[in-house]
């Protein structure tokens, strides 16, 4: 059976290379891929893409799902104290499946309680935020403590996704 991924993007504003590229690498690896967001319908990238939202987050099912994905970009701080994802990330990481967020999305894991004691990355400008909430923080583009896998950004979407996939095979 096909393992399964959760892709979550703002319904506005995501960032298009760091939904793109992972998503490829995940349906390349034969990961199915289904992307939520705050409403269904075709949500736009900060530079233009849109992509088809198959659930809202209040439909997600996360025992469905082999892992859940955050992906960042100016409508990624949507999401930062929406309770909504927030659970959805909390009950990732309590049923024990690859939890993952990269660029500003990071602080979404941060703000969930979830990066405590944890070795990740994330945008630059959010850095602070993840250190404030107990996470190791590492300036590197791309970090994989146990099930929580985390980026920084464009530059590392597509190690990212592979870094993923890989938890999945």
């Amino acid at each position: 059976m096909a393992k399964k991924a959760l892709m979550v993007i703002a319904f506005e504003g995501f960032r298009d290379e760091e939904y793109a590229e992972p998503k490829q690498a995940l349906e390349k690896a034969g990961i199915e891929v289904t992307t939520a967001s705050s409403k269904v319908g075709v949500a736009r990238g900060k530079l233009g893409m849109s992509a088809k939202v198959d659930i809202t987050l209040k439909e997600v099912n996360v025992p469905e799902q082999d892992a859940v994905i955050f992906v960042g970009g100016p409508g990624s701080y949507d999401y930062f104290d929406d309770p909504v994802a927030q659970g959805i990330a909390r009950e990732a990481a309590k049923q024990g499946k690859v939890l993952a967020a990269i660029c500003a999305a990071a602080s979404i894991l941060a703000n969930a309680g979830l990066l405590k004691g944890v070795k990740a990355t994330c945008f630059a400008g959010e850095a602070d935020n993840l250190k404030d909430k107990g996470a190791k923080y590492s300036p590197s583009g791309l970090e994989v403590d146990g099930k929580v896998i985390t980026a920084d950004g464009p530059a590392h979407a597509k190690k990212f996704g592979q870094a993923i996939a890989k938890a999945l095979s």
